[in-house]
């Protein structure tokens, strides 16, 4: 369920917004073990999504080269 807490959105805009969450639900339902299809192999997303960074040796080597 989805609430406008503020303001007043016109459809377009909610559209827009339920857009963006069915989008997101959909990308964080696919199975982590499961292989990309070839158009989302270079997507610079992917490494962000890995989680957050850990501190330790060469740590500074993996801010940006998927490990």
């Amino acid at each position: 369920m989805i609430k406008v807490v503020r303001g007043n959105p016109t459809p377009e805009e909610l559209a827009a917004a339920l857009a963006v969450v069915r989008a997101r639900a959909a990308a964080a339902a696919v199975p982590a073990g499961a292989p990309l299809p070839p158009e989302q192999w270079s997507d610079p997303g992917r490494i962000a999504r890995r989680g957050a960074l850990r501190p330790g040796p060469r740590s500074w080597a993996r801010t940006y080269w998927p490990s």
